[in-house]
């Protein structure tokens, strides 16, 4: 017999506007970007696509890509987050991520502005942007730092 108390129960999450990336249940299994990959010439992309922009292909697939790239560049917005939960009342740092897929996506970056250099490694994750009427947290994608990836904030 166990004297801990209960775990408490996270409200579930849903994506700010479905079909971009995943959510999954388990918040320590790390969320992934929903492209395509063309059948024809093997180009990845993100977001998803019908019609492939390398070869003009209309056979393309679903495919999950991510977790983690490499920061290609960034920059820093001096303004808060808009529709955020958090104040950023020091802004927030927007950094273009190169996936190993091939696709390079831009990004909200999660971390201050010193926490960022070009080439370092990152890692996708969830942040609660704002709890809907239902009672669900609405989640965005953010990339940081791969050092940081184990201090997961749990939103």
């Amino acid at each position: 017999m166990s004297d801990s108390a209960p775990a408490s129960v996270s409200p579930p999450r849903v994506p700010i506007e479905a079909g971009f990336f995943t959510v999954p249940e388990d918040r320590a299994e790390p969320p992934r970007l929903l492209g395509s990959r063309c059948n024809s010439c093997n180009e990845y992309f993100f977001p998803r696509r019908v019609v492939c922009a390398r070869c003009l292909g209309e056979s393309l697939s679903d495919c999950e890509l991510g977790p983690r790239g490499i920061l290609y560049t960034y920059t820093w917005v001096h303004v808060p987050l808009f529709g955020s939960l958090r104040s950023d009342a020091e802004g927030y740092g927007v950094g273009q991520i190169d996936l190993p897929e091939g696709p390079r996506v831009q990004a909200v970056l999660s971390g201050g502005p010193g926490d960022f250099r070009i080439g370092m490694e990152m890692e996708l994750d969830l942040e609660t942007l704002r709890v809907n009427k239902r009672g669900e947290e609405v989640a965005i994608f953010r990339f940081r730092p791969l050092a940081a990836a184990g201090e997961r904030s749990g939103s």
